[in-house]
């Protein structure tokens, strides 16, 4: 049975909304649950019947979101530390929290290790697309400086997570760029065109627009653009959404075309919401680790849980690695 360690913890409003979360998901999948925290504050959101589904690990420190990723080391009673410790042991096969990202992408980098070959893990994130199936920016905020080798890396992660997550047969991988030309990009993008050129799935330089058109399954791009990316495509989702609900609010007519797109609303709501995802993978690494949204409802918890399970179930990072390996060769 796969076995999942859950920071308790680390959430923006405390462990509520991640038990609750855990509960959903063992309503719908088999698998062990571990929850890492205070154990009092666990207990007393637990139903009578759960206690013999769910382990619970005992953790008195919780990095908070204003302290610093590099005192987590350090922190060695704290719910997050605990939680990947117990996936480098072999108690758990993944973890997922929506603590601390920093926290959380040093401690799995650097507790549990690289893959073979792995230079450095990067921070996937799922975007939606016109055509329906989401697409794959990376990185999305793990490494700020990167080399080309580093590019040319998160190339190949994201085309075998596409592959094995996604169940795309073969994803076309683009590098994110100023134009489609060959010619464009800066220094690193253009070194980094080079080296995917003889990967297969390659479909060369994409625009920003084509990580929401369905043109391209994998974006490549470093973690400082890919952050503004994410951050910057939350707030036009969110920008947007209010001015429909300004303009319904004002307008009797739109009230009454409100009412009858009311599915089309919820359908939209759906695509765009966090919660439908769960969290974003760091892959590169030993294991499994998910990071979710620090405001994390029960919902995307519980998607985050079935996530890590999907991720350990279909041998990503076998794939990743037996690659690397051929290109060493």
């Amino acid at each position: 049975m796969i076995r999942i360690a859950i920071d308790a913890m680390g959430g923006d409003f405390g462990p509520e909304p991640i038990v609750k979360g855990t509960l959903e998901a063992l309503k719908e999948s088999n698998f062990q649950p571990i929850l890492v925290g205070k154990k009092d504050e666990i207990l007393s959101l637990l139903p009578k019947g759960y206690n013999d589904k769910i382990l619970i690990v005992e953790a008195d420190d919780v990095i908070d979101m204003g302290d610093a990723a590099t005192d987590a080391l350090k922190r060695k009673e704290s719910s997050i530390y605990k939680a990947i410790e117990l996936v480098r042991e072999g108690q758990a096969h993944g973890v997922v929290s929506a603590g601390h990202s920093g926290a959380t992408m040093s401690l799995a980098t650097l507790r549990l290790g690289r893959l073979k070959h792995v230079l450095r893990p990067a921070l996937a994130t799922l975007m939606p697309t016109k055509a329906g199936q989401r697409s794959i920016l990376m990185d999305a905020g793990a490494n700020v400086d990167c080399k080309p080798e580093h590019l040319h890396q998160f190339a190949i992660m994201g085309y075998y997570y596409a592959q094995d997550m996604l169940k795309i047969k073969t994803p076309r991988v683009g590098l994110l760029a100023n134009g489609e030309e060959d010619s464009k990009g800066n220094e690193v993008t253009k070194e980094t065109f080079k080296m995917l050129e003889r990967e297969k799935g390659f479909v060369g330089n994409v625009e920003g627009n084509n990580i929401f058109d369905g043109s391209c399954d994998v974006i490549v791009c470093d973690g400082f653009i890919g952050n503004l990316v994410l951050k910057a495509s939350e707030g036009v989702a969110s920008t947007i959404s209010y001015f429909i609900k300004e303009y319904i609010r004002k307008s009797p007519i739109a009230i009454t075309g409100a009412l009858l797109m009311r599915k089309v609303f919820h359908l939209l709501k759906k695509e765009i919401d966090y919660a439908e995802i769960g969290g974003a993978p760091l892959i590169g690494i030993k294991g499994c680790a998910i990071v979710s949204h620090g405001k994390s409802n029960p919902k995307a918890i519980k998607n985050a849980i079935f996530q890590a399970i999907r991720y350990v179930d279909t041998g990503v990072n076998v794939h990743i690695e037996n690659h690397l390996e051929e290109l060493k060769k």
